[in-house]
């Protein structure tokens, strides 16, 4: 999944959501250089994304990307994705998407200062695009695609990857509607596994 599905899937505070983002940003062992909570949200993002990259659904979802651009479809469909959960956020959320996305940015701004180089420099960008809401639309979701492959350091096929997307739109989003309240039921439980355990380690 993308970032916005990582942020809905966090728990309501600061450190959740920074946690949750910060996945994409993070590797490796993580330390004791962030706060539990924020570590939980790293933990949560990689145990999610592992349980999205295995689920039949989104695998289904990969196999309809053709080649060239196969070697891509697990980056062409975690974008869609979050181009369908944008689309769908009243089915997930009491919250309008763009106030969810305006209490992100406030607390990527107020904690600024504890986020990795990468995001710190890419926030100002984030914010001014509105990139969480952005996914609405698909030139949103084009305009994505176009930025991830302009990061790449190879050629690549991610530019033009919307003809995929355009080509199967309504069997992607037939997987995300199935797919979803799986990772949704899995996220919970796995955060409660989480919760329980830095609670155990913190006993005398």
């Amino acid at each position: 999944m993308n970032h916005l599905a990582h942020l809905y899937l966090a728990d309501d505070s600061p450190e959740a959501r920074i946690g949750n983002l910060l996945g994409d940003f993070v590797k490796g062992v993580v330390g004791n250089q962030y706060p539990a909570e924020i570590k939980q949200g790293i933990i949560l993002h990689r145990k999610t994304d592992a349980f999205t990259d295995s689920h039949f659904r989104t695998k289904s979802s990969r196999n309809l990307i053709r080649a060239p651009r196969r070697r891509f479809a697990g980056i062409i469909v975690d974008v869609c994705y979050d181009h369908f959960l944008s689309r769908h956020w009243s089915r997930y959320s009491r919250i309008e998407l763009p106030e969810f996305a305006s209490r992100v940015y406030d607390v990527l701004l107020e904690h600024r200062e504890i986020l990795p180089e990468k995001l710190r420099y890419m926030l100002p960008r984030l914010i001014k695009e509105n990139w969480l809401s952005a996914w609405q639309n698909l030139s949103g979701v084009e305009k994505t695609l176009n930025r991830i492959s302009a990061r790449l350091k190879r050629r690549n096929q991610l530019v033009g990857a919307m003809e995929e997307i355009e080509r199967n739109y309504t069997r992607l989003e037939a997987d995300f509607l199935a797919f979803f309240p799986d990772l949704v039921v899995y996220a919970r439980s796995y955060n409660a596994q989480l919760k329980a355990a830095f609670s155990a380690a913190k006993e005398p």
